[in-house]
């Protein structure tokens, strides 16, 4: 296996981890933990019984960014696994590469946007889910890298393919 086939399994395993941790991130209430209770994005959970989160803007904007960084990462996971199964050349991962860093920045327009809503709080811890969001923006910079690198070097290939090489 060449570099650029190990940067594309590579891309593709951190695309994986990355949509795992975003999507299990946007659907758990478990973002920050407080006296008694838990939330997240869409619940509230308080003595064991879970109540809808009133409207919120900076909640809304921070739910819309995490579920199209969710679809994002989804679909950039997707085209990775075609770029990685396929063996055809000509299949190059700009899309998948504008995916994934769009996913981080989705990611992080959100987590700041959640950081500074709740940070000011004393009574408030921020719990595993809010920390798999964290988690899953440096993975998918990463993947973004890997697939970046990988199409570079096709990139390169394509270029000096009409030289006559003499050794």
């Amino acid at each position: 296996m060449g570099v650029k086939r190990s940067l594309q399994t590579g891309g593709t395993l951190l695309s994986l981890l990355t949509s795992v941790l975003t999507v299990l991130c946007t659907a758990t209430n478990y973002w920050i933990r407080h006296q008694g209770g838990h939330s997240g994005l869409w619940q509230e959970c308080t003595h064991n019984i879970c109540s809808n989160i009133p409207y919120q803007t900076t909640l809304a904007v921070t739910a819309a960014c995490m579920v199209l960084a969710a679809a994002f990462s989804i679909l950039a996971l997707g085209m990775g696994l075609r770029i990685r199964c396929q063996e055809d050349e000509s299949l190059r991962g700009k899309t998948t590469i504008i995916l994934l860093f769009l996913t981080g920045l989705l990611l992080l327009i959100a987590l700041i946007g959640y950081t500074a809503k709740n940070a000011w709080r004393h009574e408030i811890f921020f719990s595993w889910s809010y920390f798999f969001g964290w988690l899953a923006l440096p993975l998918s910079i990463l993947a973004g890298f890997c697939f970046l690198l990988a199409d570079m070097i096709l990139q390169g290939t394509e270029a000096i393919s009409g030289f006559p090489v003499c050794l």
